[in-house]
């Protein structure tokens, strides 16, 4: 009989779970209601190899420090027509009685298919939770896409492809994901109750949006270098310089930005103890003829208004010496709404972006100003931040990283010859962002909801990927702003529920760019 499935699991020398439940694993394949499978073992693990070969396993040694290396070792020694390639490094896994000869069916009946994943069951400290994985399509480019713990693959695609590229040591699977992506042969197996083939205990770990930033910088390399050629081959590469406008103003519209260079949008809500320092933050710029726009999306019941009033004519803490702070009120909350409304009523030459619980360093506006004269192609500069901690008592102390130091953020993943590139596979670009308000017009505004899934969220991550397509992004790398992290905050160790929300959002912006970046490249797209 021809092998079916072949069944492939990394051996780790200390493996970061107890022996017990690895054991456990095993033993849910030996109780399979269909056998027509092979398991294979790879890597350096002597308890692992004796457990293998009492068991009727194949063991094949092999230097998991090289990813792409190890699991050739052991696909070319595969006989299935489908391999399950289980990532098994951090979670224990566990496989329902009916997971093999489901995964056979699944495939003969879509021969068709490069590669198929499914929902699971995540035990999470004795706790069972269902997790119902996003559909696949081509936006879906971060190596964060949640695609499970086992994926299955057609044999003939894997020969087809050539297995894994062994120019990738870290993450040769999202590789193939990629592959298998463009031949538009995924399938997403859906589970509504008890339909899941296999379980996997949790690692002791929270969920952090900013996971990606903490990556090694070989690992995020490499990532890079996956997503840039799948983007090549699919012909939504953006070559470096290729596309850039110049923004040209007429003798006029210079004159008048004297009055006003920038205006400082800061969006709020329901946040009166924050907006007083964000706003004061602004006022000591070193650079003054800047306007703040506070827009309170709350209302005229919002007790963020009286607050703000303070610091207009007529208020307390007036000084007319001070960048004037203009108020705008509205009682729906959406973003784009709020910054749209801000600047398509500002004279200004720019826009500046500040969170209401956020604040900037005094030369904020300096630096960005002086990154805009080097070039008439820039239409956006992006600085770094430096990241803080709102205390109990009111304090607002810096957050250090493991050495000790300042943490210090500025996406330097991004790169003048392919950041724009990169910026499909990463979380976002950083912060503060400013833009030149004619190229912001130019655009479209920002997004108010208007793209699927959005709700509020990824508006200025689309704006970056417009702009990026057709001007260049200037980086400010001195922290000039500083994210202020509390307790009502919404960036930092998040839920997987939100994060799913927000990924949709962003990977539904990621495939519409891949569509404009394929036009510009004179194809009808095709993502």
């Amino acid at each position: 009989m021809t092998t079916k499935l072949s069944i492939l699991f990394y051996a780790y020398p200390q493996l970061p779970y107890e022996t017990e439940s690895f054991e456990k694993m095993l033993a849910s394949l030996q109780n399979q209601y269909d056998h027509n499978f092979e398991v294979l073992l790879f890597g350096d693990n002597d308890q692992v190899r004796k457990r293998a070969e009492k068991a009727g396993y194949i063991f094949i040694p092999t230097d998991l420090d090289h990813k792409a290396k190890a699991l050739n070792s052991a696909l070319r020694q595969a006989r299935g027509e489908y391999v399950l390639i289980c990532n098994n490094a951090a979670n224990a896994l566990e496989f329902k009685r009916s997971a093999t000869r489901f995964y056979a069916m699944a495939m003969d009946r879509h021969p068709e298919t490069s590669m198929l994943y499914t929902d699971y069951d995540l035990i999470d400290k004795g706790v069972r939770k269902e997790r119902k994985l996003l559909e696949w399509h081509n936006g879906r480019l971060t190596e964060a896409w949640d695609t499970g713990y086992c994926l299955l693959f057609s044999r003939a695609f894997l020969e087809r492809v050539g297995f894994c590229d062994e120019h990738y040591r870290f993450n040769p699977l999202n590789d193939l994901r990629f592959k298998a992506m463009e031949t538009g042969r995924i399938m997403h197996i859906s589970n509504r109750f008890n339909g899941v083939p296999y379980l996997a205990y949790a690692a002791a770990q929270g969920l952090d949006v900013f996971a990606y930033l903490k990556a090694g910088k070989e690992v995020q390399i490499e990532n890079e270098v996956i997503v840039t050629e799948h983007l090549k081959r699919i012909k939504a590469y953006l070559a470096p310089g290729q596309n850039y406008h110049h923004v040209t103003y007429t003798p006029e519209e210079e004159e008048s930005f004297k009055a006003g260079i920038a205006s400082v949008v800061i969006p709020v809500f329901n946040r009166p103890e924050f907006i007083g320092p964000a706003i004061e933050s602004v006022q000591a710029q070193t650079v003054q003829n800047i306007e703040i726009v506070v827009v309170c999306n709350g209302g005229d019941d919002d007790p963020t208004v009286p607050e703000v009033r303070r610091y207009m004519a007529g208020g307390d803490k007036y000084d007319s010496h001070k960048p004037p702070v203009r108020l705008i009120i509205h009682d729906m909350n959406i973003l784009g709404l709020c910054f749209n409304d801000a600047l398509q009523t500002s004279r200004a030459k720019y826009y500046m972006q500040l969170d209401s619980d956020d604040l900037l360093f005094p030369e904020a506006v300096e630096k960005i100003l002086k990154v805009y004269a080097e070039d008439d192609r820039i239409g956006m500069v992006i600085g770094s931040y430096q990241v803080y901690e709102k205390k109990a008592d009111g304090r607002v102390e810096p957050v250090l990283n493991a050495e000790g130091k300042p943490f210090i953020v500025t996406h330097d993943e991004w790169t003048e010859e392919n950041g724009r590139n990169n910026l499909l596979r990463i979380g976002g670009a950083g912060a503060p962002r400013s833009i030149k308000i004619k190229v912001l017009q130019e655009l479209g505004w920002f997004g108010m909801n208007d793209s699927p899934y959005s709700r509020n969220y990824g508006e200025d991550y689309e704006l970056v990927n417009k702009c990026a397509e057709r001007y260049r992004i200037g980086r400010v790398w001195d922290p000039i702003y500083k994210v202020v992290r509390h307790a009502g905050g919404t960036d930092h160790m998040i839920d997987q529920v939100t994060i799913d929300v927000n990924e949709n959002a962003k990977d539904h912006m990621r495939l519409v760019a891949l569509r404009r970046r394929q036009k510009i490249n004179g194809i009808e797209p095709t993502a």
